[in-house]
């Protein structure tokens, strides 16, 4: 019997997991923890790459914001939902041109295009206050420069058929225009952290990981969700350019709700992340 106990041992521990799952892959050995960005980055302005990624987050918003505004307004357009795209298209045109504009920009400036996930990457000190600022302005501009342009195109068009403005629909509350911001936010900058997570890509570099494609996806799921309630904002850039230049009473009554919740959905996003899913702090302490 100590002869097959034995053999049984041994067949036990010969093949041994080929990939660890749940903590024990949690290693350290191929990734070592950046330092948080600093607060404030003053050499940052004196950079050329400092300006280039700000210009790029212009042009990128600016492409989305056109993109999009035109398939919202062609859907609206239309006589009936099955006589054009439909809300699963405009979904599609979301989540589709936040894939290319991601993919194209994230080598130059992260390709946030969006002041909620640049909010939520400052929370967590991926950069510094100074570009998080810059990135801001910029997209914002970015945003009302695209939805100006459809606008110079098709003006009469856009004032009637709302220009992509953001507003809660009838039916909901503000409540529950607020909790549907919040939740999407949520979605989307917690992808964008996990799918841009260097320790991840270091452990799992036998995995490809292409992270504009998950980032694009959330974007597209968040809108099938949430199209009928808000228009589905999730980005504050995008509903502020839409309304400054459709600029109507309704665009502005509950304008607020798309720059508080998300705002609150990309900090609840960066807080778990950092503190549940990397345990960052824990770490520090030991």
């Amino acid at each position: 019997m100590e002869g097959k106990e034995e053999d049984v041992r041994l067949g036990a521990n010969k093949f041994a997991e080929r990939q660890p799952i749940g903590t024990s892959a949690q290693t350290n050995k191929d990734y070592k923890e950046p330092p948080p960005a600093p607060l404030f980055e003053p050499g940052e302005l004196t950079s050329w790459s400092f300006y280039r990624a700000g210009i790029a987050e212009f042009i990128a918003t600016f492409l989305f914001l056109y993109i999009t505004i035109l398939t919202v307004m062609g859907v609206n357009r239309a006589p009936n939902k099955c006589a054009s795209v439909g809300i699963q298209g405009i979904a599609w045109a979301f989540g589709g041109a936040i894939f290319a504009l991601v993919y194209s920009t994230a080598g130059i400036s992260g390709g946030h295009i969006n002041p909620a996930v640049t909010f939520g990457l400052f929370l967590a000190r991926k950069l510094s206050l100074t570009r998080a600022v810059f990135y801001i302005v910029m997209q914002t501009l970015g945003a009302i420069a695209g939805a100006g342009v459809v606008k110079g195109f098709e003006k009469k068009q856009y004032e009637l058929l709302g220009g992509g403005a953001n507003v809660v629909n009838h039916g909901y509350t503000k409540g529950d225009g607020l909790g549907a911001e919040i939740v999407g936010t949520f979605v989307l900058v917690y992808t964008v952290f996990s799918a841009t997570d260097a320790k991840r890509n270091a452990r799992d570099s036998h995995v490809p990981i292409l992270a504009p494609l998950p980032i694009g996806f959330a974007v597209f799921l968040v809108h099938l969700a949430t199209i009928p309630i808000t228009g589905t904002g999730i980005n504050p850039a995008r509903s502020l350019g839409a309304a400054i230049i459709f600029n109507k009473a309704r665009a502005w009554d509950d304008h607020w709700i798309f720059w508080v919740g998300p705002f609150i959905g990309a900090a609840l996003a960066a807080i778990y992340h950092q503190i549940v899913i990397r345990a960052i702090p824990f770490k520090s302490r030991g």
